[in-house]
C-alpha cells in the first residue's frame, strides 16, 4: 500500500510532521509513501532538506494567496495528473492548510480516498488567520476518515458534528529522535530549563513569569524563553527575572535541534493546549518536560518518566520545576515514534475499508509487525 502525505504549510512544525510520516510509513514492511510539501516551504532551505515527491508551489504572501486562489482551475487538473503518476492507494493530509480542496478535488477525481490530520478542533487566541478553522472544517466534512491526535481532540470533534459517522483515529504526533544530543546535565553549569513556541497568551507566560520569580532565588537555574510573538507585559516581566533571557524571534527549523541541545528541561505553561509538537520533540530528545495538565498535553505526557505533569497554576508550576531539580537524568528511548507510524499505516488501510465509526488504533483488526 502506497500512502501519499502532503502537508503545503510554509513554516512551523507541520511541514516535519509531513515529512516523519512518510519516512515512517515507507519503513513499515508492506507500505511505501509519497510526499508532497510546498516548494516555499521553510524545511526545503534547511540542514539535511527532504525531497518531495510532489514540490507544490503556493505562495508568500497575501497577494500571492490571492492569485493561487484565483489559479485553481489550473492547479486542480496539474495535481490530478502529477498525483496520477505517484500512484497512491490512499492519501493523508498532515495538517490542513489554506489550498487542501485543491488537493481532495484531485483525489476525488482520481478516486483516491484520503484521511485528515487534526490537529486542533478550535482555534488558540491570537493563533492562526482568520479562515483557518472554515477551511479545515469544509476538508474534514469532505475526508474519508479523520486522524485526531488525542482524546480531547476527538471530544471536540464529536461536539461539533463533522464527523457524520466517518471513521475517527486517534494517534500522536510523530517525532523522529534527535541523534547526537548531549544528554541531559552533560555540562558543568546551572540546570538549563527552556521555554519554547508561539509567545501567545494561551501560553500562560504570566504564571510562567511569577513561578520563576518564586523558584530562582536561591536556585542553581537558568531559564530561555525563545519564540515569536507580539511584545506583552508577561515578557517584559520574564526579561526583569535574573537567569532569564527572552529571544522572541521565529525559530527556524534547524535551530530546532539546537535548542533541545542547550536545555536540560523544556516548561509549557500552558492554559490550553490540544497537544503540542514542543512536547513531542522533547520526549523524543529525552530532556525533562514540565507541562500543565491541560487538553491533549495530559495524554502526551502520561506515563513518560521524563514528565511532570502540574496543575494550571503558579504553585502548581513552582513545584513541578522545583521537582525536576531532583530527578535522576532520563533513560533513552530507542525507535521512538517507529510503531506510533506503524500502527497509523496499519489503521489507515483498514479504516478507509472498514464500516463507519469510531476506530481506535491498537484496536484494528490486524495488528502491525514489530518494528
Amino acid at each position: 500500500m502506497k500512502i501519499l502525505v502532503w502537508q503545503w504549510g510554509r513554516h512551523g512544525g507541520a511541514q516535519r510532521n509531513g515529512v516523519d510520516w512518510a519516512a515512517g510509513f515507507a519503513a513499515v514492511p508492506g507500505f511505501s509513501s509519497a510526499l508532497s510539501l510546498s516548494a516555499q516551504a521553510e524545511i526545503l532551505r534547511g540542514p539535511q532538506p527532504p525531497k518531495p515527491d510532489l514540490p507544490v508551489d503556493t505562495y508568500t504572501s497575501a497577494a500571492g494567496y490571492a492569485r493561487r486562489v484565483l489559479s485553481l482551475p489550473r492547479l486542480v487538473p496539474w495535481l490530478t495528473e502529477r498525483v496520477r503518476a505517484l500512484e497512491p492507494d490512499v492519501a493523508l493530509c498532515a495538517m490542513p492548510g489554506p489550498l487542501d480542496l485543491a488537493m481532495y478535488a484531485a483525489l476525488r477525481r482520481l478516486g483516491i480516498k484520503m484521511a485528515v490530520v487534526v490537529h486542533d478542533a478550535d482555534p488558540h487566541p491570537g493563533d492562526g488567520f482568520p479562515l483557518q478553522m472554515l477551511l479545515q472544517r469544509q476538508l474534514v466534512r469532505r475526508a474519508d476518515a479523520v486522524v485526531a491526535l488525542s482524546d480531547h481532540v476527538a471530544a471536540r470533534l464529536r461536539e461539533q458534528g463533522l464527523l457524520h459517522r466517518k471513521p475517527l483515529l486517534r494517534t500522536v504526533l510523530p517525532q523522529a529522535a534527535f541523534p547526537g544530543l548531549p544528554p541531559v546535565r552533560a555540562h558543568d553549569g546551572p540546570f538549563r530549563l527552556l521555554s519554547f513556541g508561539r509567545l501567545l497568551a494561551y501560553k500562560g507566560l504570566d504564571m510562567l513569569a511569577a513561578a520563576l520569580a518564586e523558584v530562582l532565588p536561591g536556585a542553581n537555574i537558568v531559564v530561555r524563553v525563545v519564540g515569536s510573538g507580539p511584545d506583552s507585559p508577561e515578557l517584559d516581566t520574564l526579561r526583569r527575572l535574573p537567569g532569564v533571557t527572552v529571544e522572541n524571534r521565529w525559530v527556524q527549523e534547524g535551530e530546532i535541534a539546537e535548542l533541545l541541545a542547550w536545555a536540560d528541561g523544556v516548561v509549557l505553561s500552558h492554559r490550553e493546549a490540544s497537544q503540542s509538537g514542543v512536547a513531542a520533540a522533547a520526549l523524543a530528545a529525552r530532556r525533562f518536560l514540565v507541562a500543565t495538565r491541560v487538553g491533549g498535553l495530559t495524554e502526551q505526557a502520561a506515563g513518560d518518566p521524563a514528565a511532570i505533569l502540574c496543575d494550571v497554576s503558579v504553585a502548581g508550576l513552582v513545584g513541578a520545576i522545583r521537582e525536576v531539580l531532583t530527578l535522576p537524568p532520563p533513560t533513552l528511548r530507542e525507535g521512538y515514534g517507529a510503531r506510533e507510524s506503524a500502527e497509523l499505516a496499519f489503521a489507515l488501510r483498514e479504516t478507509l475499508q472498514a464500516k463507519p465509526g469510531v476506530l481506535t488504533i491498537g484496536e484494528m483488526g490486524a495488528s502491525p509487525p514489530a518494528v
